[in-house]
């Protein structure tokens, strides 16, 4: 009798740590949206739902006037019903194709009517795939052709790229999801630098929105990285808003010649706003110019390091701001 006890009880036991285990590799995966997306050039990745409850930016319409036709037929509006999306950026090989320098694909999570999703989908799509159990449908867009396939009852997948490929990976990881060791190369190489609890973080070369001429140009300024860096960078949300950017270099020199250049702008641009001080300034005016007196850039090593703080009444005013 005692034999069967200690028996059911060490059984009881390795069962908590096997459970206690596995929960503890849940909380380490990346969101699974982003475990869904294919391999790529970078990774963003942005939870809404604490966004939306610090600012309340549902509440001020922000959709443009082209989704009309979609939110009036699907009933989805996207500020109010996606809670998560993740986006996975393509560098593209021929810039001046339909999608130019960068394709995308995305996986969304939220509150979708599937009937009447299915329904827009079927009644705008000039062409349909089934695959691994899935239809896509292939919607035209600007010269291109944006394959969307509904993944569950609360997610949904995109891509613009000229190929099925993209779109085809993310159905065939859709099996392995629950794996939290599951995701892309990029998603398993960076993952673990994101620091815990972001709201949202991109990794890779996240420049590539930015890229012109093999440099990343920002509100018209040329900042001295090339366009393929490789970065971190992340949100979080406590009493303020917490940015963090890592610029990844091959060593401490590179990463030192960074800072100090990316310092220099920084000098250049508040000797600017010193300048511009005595002009009336907006609401929006002042909110950037908080966070931009809190910016820091520093060396770590190998990397160059921004950080940033902005309070919450900033970011709420600027999620009032109508598009």
């Amino acid at each position: 009798m005692r034999k069967r006890t200690a028996y059911t009880l060490l059984a009881v036991f390795v069962l908590l740590c096997a459970l206690a285990g596995a929960l503890y590799l849940r909380q380490k995966a990346p969101p699974e949206v982003a475990r869904l997306l294919p391999e790529s050039d970078a990774i963003f990745y942005i939870n809404l739902k604490p966004v939306r409850l610090a600012t309340h930016f549902d509440r001020n319409p922000i959709s443009p006037n082209s989704f009309a036709d979609f939110i009036q037929a699907t009933g989805v509006l996207p500020e109010r019903d996606i809670d998560s999306t993740a986006f996975a950026l393509h560098r593209m090989s021929d810039p001046s194709g339909p999608n130019g320098a960068m394709g995308f694909s995305e996986v969304f999570e939220g509150r979708f009517d599937r009937e009447k999703l299915t329904s827009y989908l079927a009644a705008h799509s000039n062409a349909q795939e089934s695959y691994a159990g899935r239809t896509i449908y292939s919607m035209p867009s600007d010269g291109r052709t944006v394959r969307v396939a509904l993944l569950s009852y609360d997610m949904v997948a995109a891509s613009n790229m000229p190929t099925t490929e993209q779109i085809h990976s993310i159905l065939d990881r859709l099996r392995a999801a629950a794996s939290p060791f599951a995701g892309s190369s990029l998603l398993n190489a960076r993952y673990s630098e994101v620091p815990a609890f972001s709201t949202v973080w991109a990794v890779g070369h996240i420049g590539l929105p930015f890229a012109a001429n093999g440099k990343i140009t920002v509100a018209g300024l040329e900042l001295p990285l090339p366009a393929d860096t490789t970065f971190v960078a992340s949100l979080r949300f406590t009493t303020a808003l917490h940015l963090r950017i890592d610029e990844i270099t091959a060593n401490d020199q590179d990463a030192a010649r960074s800072a100090r250049s990316l310092n220099n702008l920084l000098d250049l641009a508040r000797a600017i706003e010193h300048v511009q001080q005595s002009q009336p300034r907006t609401p929006e005016d002042r909110a950037m110019k908080e966070f931009a007196d809190s910016i820091v850039i520093e060396q770590h090593k190998d990397r160059a390091t921004l950080t940033a703080t902005v309070p919450v009444d900033a970011l709420k005013h600027l999620a009032a701001t109508p598009p």
